[in-house]
C-alpha cells in the first residue's frame, strides 16, 4: 500500500461534486505550482525506484507528463508520452479500455519503447486502474518489461492496484 506522506497531501486541494455530484477530485495544480513540494514529489517517486534499472519513463496523458518527464530526468531514461487517440503524429500502437462511463482508446508510438527495455510507468493519481493497465499492455505489446508503476497519490477504496497484476506499484499517499 502506499505509504501516507501527508506533506502530499497538505498540498491537494479537494473539490467536491466534480467532475460530478459525489465524486471528490484531488486537484494537484497547488502542489505544482509550490516548488519545494513540486521537487519533493520528483526526488521521493524517483527515490522509490532507486533499486531497479529504468530505460525510460512512460507518462500518461496528461497530468502523468508533468511528473513523469522530471522522473526521467532524474533517472537519466528517456521518458515517452502515452496519449489519447490521435495526438500524436505518427505510426502507434492503440489499446482500448473500459471506463466506468464508455471506453477510451490510448496510444504510443511504435518506436517509443523497443524489446526489453526496462520500463516506469508515472501517473498523478491511480483510480480504478484501468488508464495505468490499458498503459502496461501498450508497452508489453512492444516488447517492454514493466519495472513499476509510480503514483503522487492512490485512491485505495477504488482498488486500482488491483488491475496491474503483479507488478510493483508505488504510491507517494492514498486517500
Amino acid at each position: 500500500m502506499a505509504a501516507n506522506a501527508t506533506w502530499v497531501r497538505d498540498h491537494i486541494r479537494p473539490i467536491a461534486d466534480y467532475p460530478k455530484p459525489g465524486i471528490t477530485f484531488r486537484d494537484i495544480t497547488p502542489l505544482l505550482g509550490n516548488a519545494a513540494a513540486f521537487g519533493r514529489a520528483v526526488d521521493d517517486l524517483v527515490t522509490r525506484f532507486h533499486d531497479v534499472a529504468v530505460d525510460r519513463v512512460v507518462g500518461i496523458e496528461s497530468r502523468g507528463f508533468i511528473l513523469a518527464a522530471p522522473v526521467a530526468y532524474r533517472l537519466r531514461s528517456g521518458f515517452v508520452p502515452v496519449r489519447k487517440a490521435g495526438k500524436l503524429p505518427w505510426a502507434v500502437a492503440r489499446e482500448e479500455y473500459e471506463l466506468e462511463y464508455g471506453t477510451d482508446k490510448l496510444e504510443i508510438h511504435r518506436d517509443a519503447i523497443h524489446p526489453g527495455e526496462r520500463v516506469l510507468v508515472v501517473d498523478d493519481v491511480l483510480a480504478t486502474g484501468g488508464t495505468a493497465a490499458a498503459t502496461g499492455r501498450l508497452i508489453e505489446t512492444l516488447g517492454g518489461v514493466i519495472v513499476g508503476f509510480g503514483f503522487l497519490l492512490e485512491l485505495a477504496d477504488l482498488d486500482g492496484r488491483s488491475r496491474l497484476g503483479e507488478h510493483r506499484v508505488e504510491s507517494l499517499t492514498a486517500y
